[in-house]
């Protein structure tokens, strides 16, 4: 019956891994680099950035805007070619294009183009930053899993254990030589180590799951890791690791350092930005224009004509009287459409010149506003600085406070295991209780789970120093 409980245990887990590929950090890390949301994030910020840099240089150019109309009007209205007034109702149409070119606004656009530019830098700094959070991240993940699986290993070969000696004392109390209670002492103790394996099974399941977020991956779809021994993970002396000679690799290797670098840089360059704002803008401007109307004439033709220009009367008789020499007459036709725009077309150029005067104070405010902001980054990278440095010294007396917890459980693994290994052969020899077995038994497996603890302690808070100090993550 106890041979047929383990093995329901751990079918549920051997189901579960069976036939699917296991996934070590390296491949863990580059799914996550390329689908974690936070990282995919963080692409599309510096691809943000990367279109407002462009848009400053276009900035520079001339900006040109053509427009036209067509329309119908009537009523009393002044004809758009001739200015003269008319009622008839006429077809309409204007052209227009407008070109505009700064030519000294005390370098504005120059520094917001350099504002954008360290932005855009400080933006791929972040997706860098993004990424190395997201490998730690994994990487920390990953270790837990391989933690709670020696937890695993350990509860497993605890019930084994439990069940081997439950079976021997089933064994004995039936020839009369124990006491019933050593059994019931066992049978208790084999449902503890039951469940304690159980457990330890589902934290397994629940930290790949945990993993899975992580990596952005369907939590429906199968999924384990490579479980390399603990002692085969390469790890850095400590006395390499020295916190002040980490802090200055740090410094320079870490991507916040150099956000915040680039940050204080985008806003000493927004304040010179904001100033020159407040200067005159010299500026060129020119237009070209034409326009169209229906009821618009020309002269087509001249045709001679003698009119009577009067009468005279001689002997009371009326004689009408005719200019000398004939009057040409003007015959008036539409004027084509394309000849008309070449006839209407106009054309301006000039100098401009804009100086804020009164606007409410908006523009000093604004360069005001830089100004502090300015000191709000200037204290934000030197937090992030003591921050830094406060983390890494941290990291170093917690590893080195670990390896001395790691080596004094190593010790009491070893007295503990040695105390069962005496309390076993008094027990076979049935000259101890099954009680004080278990008591060393137990004793014995905490010690293992205290050593597993710090060793994987002590592995956590290496890895960090590794990782401050830019030699990247190796397990």
């Amino acid at each position: 019956m106890n041979r047929l409980i383990i093995f329901l245990i751990l079918l549920g887990e051997t189901v579960f891994s069976f036939g699917q590929e296991k996934w070590d950090l390296r491949k863990c890390v580059d799914y996550a680099l390329k689908n974690n949301i936070t990282v995919r994030q963080a692409d599309l910020q510096q691809k943000f950035a990367g279109l407002d840099l462009q848009q400053s240089k276009w900035n520079k150019l001339p900006s040109a805007n053509f427009s036209s109309s067509t329309g119908y009007s009537a009523g009393r209205n002044q004809d758009p070619t001739t200015f003269s007034l008319i009622t008839t109702g006429y077809l309409f149409s204007n052209y227009s294009l407008q070109a505009n070119l700064d030519l000294f606004n005390w370098f504005s656009k120059q520094h917001t183009e350099a504002v954008r530019d360290l932005n855009l830098k400080a933006t791929q700094a972040g997706f860098e930053k993004a990424k190395n959070d997201v490998a730690l991240n994994v990487a920390l993940a990953y270790l837990q899993i391989l933690l709670t699986k020696e937890q695993v290993n350990i509860a497993r070969i605890q019930l084994n254990q439990t069940s081997s000696q439950l079976e021997s004392v089933i064994k004995q109390v039936k020839a009369g030589t124990l006491p019933e209670l050593n059994q019931v002492q066992l049978e208790s103790q084999f449902a503890t180590d039951s469940s304690n394996l159980v457990t330890a099974i589902s934290s397994v399941n629940q930290y790949l799951l945990q993993m899975q977020i992580l990596l952005n991956l369907d939590p429906a779809s199968p999924f384990d890791v490579e479980s390399p021994p603990v002692d085969v993970i390469p790890v850095e002396n400590i006395s390499d690791l020295q916190p002040e000679y980490v802090y200055s690799l740090a410094k320079v290797n870490m991507p916040q350092q150099q956000v915040d670098v680039l940050n204080l840089q985008a806003a000493q360059e927004s304040v010179k930005a904001a100033k020159a704002q407040m200067y005159p803008t010299f500026s060129m401007f020119g237009s070209l224009g034409s326009a169209f109307n229906s009821k618009a004439e020309q002269i087509i033709s001249l045709t001679p004509i003698t009119p009577v220009i009067g009468t005279v009367t001689v002997n009371s008789t009326a004689y009408n009287v005719f200019p000398v020499q004939p009057i040409q007459a003007q015959n008036f036709g539409k004027i084509a459409y394309f000849e008309q725009l070449n006839q209407n077309f106009r054309q301006s150029i000039g100098i401009g010149i804009s100086i804020p005067i009164l606007n409410g104070g908006s523009l000093r405010s604004g360069w005001l506003r830089s100004k502090l902001t300015l000191s709000q980054v200037e204290l934000t990278k030197e937090q992030n600085s003591q921050t830094l440095k406060q983390d890494i010294y941290k990291a170093y007396n917690d590893a080195t406070a670990a390896l001395e917890k790691f080596s004094a459980n190593k010790k009491a693994v070893e007295a503990s295991q040695k105390a069962y290994d005496f309390a076993k052969k008094r027990f076979d020899l049935g000259l101890l209780s099954t009680y004080d077995l278990l008591n060393t038994q137990n004793t014995l497996l905490q010690a293992k789970t205290n050593l597993l603890y710090a060793q994987y302690d002590y592995l956590f808070k290496i890895k960090l120093l590794e990782f401050y100090k830019g030699q990247g993550l190796k397990l």
